[in-house]
């Protein structure tokens, strides 16, 4: 039930008790404040991303004067619903049922809370609300004379501005958080507060909310528990072998090669989710690189040197650790894009036969169309960003979360902003939001390359257009066997554009279009029977020729992967060997899996103090 105005009084009846509450609430406020002000100047990449944003509104803002009839139609629109809104909102007062002017979309999840809809106080902001969404978004459609870029950021920055002002997102217009301050005389507030405060100090910039209870995980106890035994590491990875759970194995190993973006525990969660334990279980002899988490002494490692230490000396290990010259690849985002690099640079050196076949999952080759992501790499802001990586030496890994997050604000951030600080309340503990927390830095000569010549540039299409150690890279020169998996919700590596590198490679290719998005379209064990994928074996010059073309099929895409290695014999059925162990070839274990590499916290690395709990035991 919606507390009226007398439960209201009474649950605040004791003076003295909201006197305390009070007291509590000012000094975690003042805290709060302090905290916030060592905070106020921002880094010079945060920096030029706000010159950027004013520099789109300006230009905006001279488009709406060019185009002022157009802004006179919406404005028109607007006033008159508003007026709609008012009139049912006194008509209500007098007891009749009016229906709405405006309703949400029943997707949006912010305001499924009864009250919104049945309330008169609520249901009159949520009316305004919408109202002005609705009106924003009109105004930018019809603005002519903008560039397809500049409307892209003006549309970008006006979805987190209107976000941001949700009624949902404060203490007095959310009827939820009202209820539950009224239950609690305010505690929720003061538990918000010192929550936020956490927050902040585990924050690089921005701020980087608590998504899941770091204290409930441990990895190698509940997550990344796949049995396994570290056997080669140096400066920038460890490369583990997993223990075999069938008696015999393809005798060609499978090499993964994870982003280091985030850490590669992605991929083994939990024994229910974990795509590891299910290839270990389809016969194949797995290998796993652990990505170091990278301080400033990194700051000179390239992108070279990442395909130098990475794959190619995963490799060399892998033949020391079985005897076997050549390897299927498996990557995953931009561990796919250093795959790709990695297996043309060896079939420009003749090297190309080591590698029988690679998987390429949710990776952009082709950065023609980045996705929203590109909203943060127009020239000034790349600028800024290249001049704190020469400062620096990396980039934070907590300012990569914070970006990534804001392509999904409303799921990402407010949510958690919503239950976490207004509300009070602990976050649940959910692996996938604790690994998602978990992030590393990006060391300088990698990643500021990374995001000129690939993101900004799109030189990896060209044939020639980036050269690593001597050689340059021709991704058309590749007639290695290739099998493409994209998501269809995919809001990081757009499926569309991930599509575009499946066009290159000169030798078979496949692509498969998984469903959900990027993270739960790939990680989508075969139990679970959701999601689905469709298949097409001709590949178009258009993706949307080709989904129009391609087939449905229900369930995991993880089996149809299974079954393209095994009929084209890349794992052959008829090539099989004895079970291998760690460390019954050259290579003896160094540690047990998950290894040093992947405990390695941001605090840690930079030397700073955390206030996560668990943090330190993680």
């Amino acid at each position: 039930m919606w507390p009226g105005p007398e439960e209201g009084a009474d649950a605040f009846g004791d003076p003295h008790a909201w006197q305390r509450q009070v007291s509590a609430f000012g000094e975690q406020y003042q805290s709060l404040m302090q905290e916030a002000f060592n905070r106020l100047w921002p880094s010079d990449a945060g920096a030029s991303v706000y010159a950027d944003m004013q520099e789109s509104l300006r230009i905006g803002a001279e488009a709406m004067v060019v185009n002022a009839p157009a802004v006179y139609t919406v404005q028109m629109r607007l006033a008159q619903d508003q007026l709609r809104v008012w009139q049912n909102a006194l008509r209500e007062l007098m007891g009749e049922s009016v229906p709405a002017v405006i309703e949400p979309s029943p997707e949006d999840r912010r305001f499924r809370d009864d009250a919104w809809h049945s309330h008169p106080f609520y249901r009159y902001i949520l009316q305004q609300y919408l109202l002005f969404v609705r009106a924003v978004n009109e105004l930018l459609a019809n603005l002519g004379g903008l560039t397809p870029q500049t409307r892209h950021q003006l549309e970008f920055y006006a979805r987190q501005y209107v976000n941001a002002l949700s009624p949902s997102n404060f203490v007095s217009t959310n009827p939820e958080v009202v209820r539950k301050t009224l239950e609690t005389r305010g505690q929720n507030l003061v538990e918000g507060l010192k929550r936020l405060r956490e927050d902040l100090a585990n924050s690089a910039e921005g701020l980087n909310v608590a998504m899941s209870d770091r204290s409930a995980f441990r990895l190698g106890e509940n997550l990344a528990i796949t049995p396994g035994e570290v056997i080669f590491e140096n400066e920038l990875m460890q490369l583990i072998q997993y223990h075999p759970s069938t008696d015999k194995v393809f005798k060609t190993p499978l090499l993964i090669v994870p982003p280091w973006i985030n850490k590669y525990y992605v991929l083994d969660l939990r024994p229910d989710n974990s795509l590891v334990k299910w290839l270990v279980a389809q016969g194949h002899t797995v290998f796993m690189i652990s990505w170091r988490n990278p301080g400033p002494e990194q700051r000179h490692l390239t992108w070279a040197d990442y395909m130098q230490l990475g794959p190619i000396a995963a490799m060399g290990a892998i033949e020391q650790a079985c005897g076997e010259k050549s390897v299927n690849l498996l990557s995953y985002c931009i561990g796919g894009t250093l795959a790709a690099t990695t297996v043309a640079y060896l079939t420009s050196s003749l090297r190309g036969r080591k590698i029988r076949s690679v998987t390429y999952m949710a990776t952009l080759q082709d950065f023609s169309d980045p996705g929203e992501i590109g909203v943060f790499l127009s020239e000034p802001v790349l600028a800024g960003i290249e001049r704190q990586l020469d400062r620096d030496g990396y980039l934070d890994g907590r300012v990569m979360a914070f970006s990534f997050n804001l392509l999904r604000e409303n799921d990402l951030f407010w949510s958690f902003y919503i239950s976490n600080y207004l509300k009070g309340e602990a976050p649940a503990a959910f692996d996938l939001l604790y690994w998602n927390t978990d992030g590393t830095n990006l060391p300088a000569g990698t990643h500021g390359w990374y995001l000129r010549h690939m993101y900004r540039e799109n030189r990896l299409v060209e044939p020639g257009g980036i050269e690593l150690d001597g050689v340059k890279i021709n991704l058309r020169k590749i007639s290695t066997p290739s099998y493409f998996v994209s998501a269809r919700d995919d809001h990081i590596a757009k499926w569309r554009s991930s599509y575009l590198g499946a066009r290159l490679p000169k030798g078979p290719v496949t692509f498969v279009l998984s469903g959900s998005g990027h993270i739960a379209g790939i990680v989508n064990p075969p139990a679970k029977r959701k999601y689905g994928y469709w298949t097409h074996d001709e590949i178009f010059d258009e993706p949307d020729a080709w989904l129009e073309a391609a087939t449905f099929q229900e369930g995991s895409w993880w089996p149809h992967w299974q079954a393209w290695m095994t009929d084209n014999r890349y794992a052959d059925p008829g090539k099989v060997v004895a079970a291998r162990h760690p460390g019954e070839g050259e290579l003896t274990s160094i540690e047990p899996a998950p290894g040093r590499y992947v405990r390695q916290t941001i605090p840690e690395v930079l030397g700073v103090a955390s206030t996560s709990e668990g943090e330190a035991g993680s």
